[in-house]
């Protein structure tokens, strides 16, 4: 993934994840892949919309001529230049945040995938729980 940093462009070895639930909605919203890898640019150069602490992120994503304001919410684990997935997103007219509970859950998740190996994520990529953004 190439990412621009201050006039700069270098390439990070990132592997992108989304799981079945967020692949589901991806699809049935029209969100593409690219869309997906531009996140994640957004994430390395910084531009979270909100870092909801333990590798949990929230980032805004405007729906097709509508704009951020009325788009997308997307719930990201990231850990800048290792791995990111894609877990929740839900349409901003649907509803106005998560709640304390799911973060803590999302928490709890984002620690248990990071810690992952890269057999296991192949395992969960086999077994279909995971699919691969490239």
């Amino acid at each position: 993934m190439f990412v621009f940093n201050n006039n700069l462009c270098y390439y990070i070895n990132v592997r992108v994840f989304k799981n079945t639930w967020f692949a589901r909605f991806a699809r049935k919203e029209g969100i593409s892949d690219e869309e997906l890898r531009e996140i994640v640019k957004q994430l390395e150069a910084g531009q979270a919309d909100a870092d909801l602490g333990g590798d949990v992120y929230k980032v805004r994503l405007s729906r097709s001529g509508e704009g951020k304001a009325g788009g997308y919410r997307v719930i990201v684990f990231f850990r800048s230049e290792e791995r990111t997935f894609f877990i929740y997103g839900f349409a901003k007219s649907d509803r106005g945040n998560i709640g304390q509970k799911e973060l803590r859950i999302f928490k709890d998740d984002a620690k248990d995938d990071f810690s992952l190996t890269d057999e296991q994520i192949s395992d969960r990529i086999r077994k279909g729980t995971l699919i691969e953004v490239f």
